[in-house]
């Protein structure tokens, strides 16, 4: 009796053992979707003397307190004012997904959230954040379709920094809704239009931003970029149409917008590497400078006319050892304001000059420290400075 039981146990699991590995077999056939999860965890600490005006309230209601922003400098103020700020905002995480189709094609997909600029929360107990969505893509045979960078932008030459940006100033920073195609070294997109007008008060020279969604013409873009030995490269070209109703009446003006942007990066032995850009056009204004200048303006005559802005950026990062390295960063921004913008508060220009120490006790683990100046100016003369010390640990999973 027991042999006959033990026979029957031992066939029993044969049989189950069989159908595990067959269903195994046939989820693995099928392909289901591969998720995985990522992202790093920040700390920020930073000491901010604002060097002509007040530093505005606390880092959930002054977002340049979170980070620098080159619009946010104060001008022409009496005084300075020293502020100091922790906040672990900029913390990321990923979640990434691939398969493969029935048809045999792969497709993937990218949510990307941190908690920046959220107003949300507050600084007396709580410290509570709602997440923002910064990326969410999927990737299909050459097709990139969804929220991500612009295709305008070139991501390797960001400099490493403690900043959240760095380079901000003078450099091409956009993610928004697209659809690109990308095809060996080249890439176009169509992206979502969005138009910034600089608004002039007469009395004052105050000036306000009005932004406008009233385009019916998506932006086109065209990249190319290449490689060549340690020096890696690329050119893109912007093309749009700004529109805002002037006079109210439901009939829009509009302009034609348009720019270049050029990018490349040197690497030298031992991790060392330069990286450069420069960018210019007319109506451009929303990619450059985290959107210190508008794309358009009303001249004299209520016409709608596309604003000049060019910026350049400079980095160089030097390793000390395989574990120690500084970066150097320099970039700025500048508008070519006329017409009734000429000795407003329009910017002028901004630009902002930074070093930092990064050490890495793990790939995973890295402390940094960075000092950094920077400068705006308005068209009335008017100037301010931020010199910012800051303070960052980061953890990446």
């Amino acid at each position: 009796m027991l042999h006959k039981n033990l026979t029957k146990s031992l066939i029993a699991s044969a049989v189950l053992t069989g159908l595990a590995g067959g269903l195994a077999t046939s989820a693995q056939a099928a392909d289901g979707p591969e998720w995985s999860f990522s992202g790093y965890v920040k700390l920020d600490a930073m000491i901010s003397d604002y060097g002509d005006g007040s530093a505005g309230n606390g880092t959930d209601r002054n977002i340049g307190r979170q980070f620098y922003i080159p619009s946010l400098t104060p001008v022409g103020g009496q005084g300075d004012d020293q502020v100091t700020d922790f906040h672990a905002r900029q913390s990321r995480f990923f979640f990434d997904v691939k398969q493969t189709l029935e048809n045999g094609e792969a497709i993937s997909g990218r949510i990307e959230m941190d908690f920046l600029t959220v107003p949300s929360g507050d600084e007396r107990i709580s410290n509570s954040y709602a997440p923002r969505l910064r990326q969410a893509y999927l990737t299909y045979k050459n097709w990139m379709i969804g929220q991500a960078w612009s295709n305008f932008q070139d991501l390797s030459i960001l400099p490493e920094s403690v900043d959240f940006v760095g380079a901000t100033d003078g450099m091409v920073f956009m993610r928004q809704p697209q659809v690109r195609y990308t095809d060996g070294n080249w890439s176009v997109s169509i992206e979502n239009p969005e138009t910034t007008v600089s608004l002039i008060n007469p009395g004052t020279g105050a000036v306000s931003r009005q932004a406008t969604g009233e385009g019916l013409m998506p932006d086109f873009t065209a990249k190319w970029k290449n490689k060549t030995g340690n020096l890696s490269y690329s050119v893109a070209g912007l093309f749009r149409q700004l529109a805002y109703d002037i006079d109210g009446n439901g009939s829009d003006e509009t302009t034609a917008g348009y720019g270049i942007t050029v990018g490349a990066k040197y690497a030298f032995d031992g991790g060392n590497d330069i990286r450069a850009s420069f960018t210019t056009g007319k109506g451009i204004g929303r990619y450059m400078g985290l959107n210190t200048f508008n794309g358009a303006y009303v001249d004299p005559n209520n016409s709608l006319e596309a604003l000049t802005v060019s910026g350049v950026t400079f980095a160089y990062r030097h390793h000390w050892n395989d574990t120690t390295r500084s970066n150097f960063v320099y970039s700025r921004g500048w508008a070519d304001n006329k017409d009734n913008l000429a000795g407003s508060l329009a910017t002028e220009f901004t630009q902002r000059i930074g070093v930092n120490l990064m050490h890495s006790v793990d790939k995973k683990l890295t402390f940094g420290g960075e000092v950094s100046l920077a400068q705006r100016e308005n068209e009335a003369g008017q100037e301010g400075d931020l010199t910012r010390l800051q303070f960052m640990a980061m953890y990446s999973f």
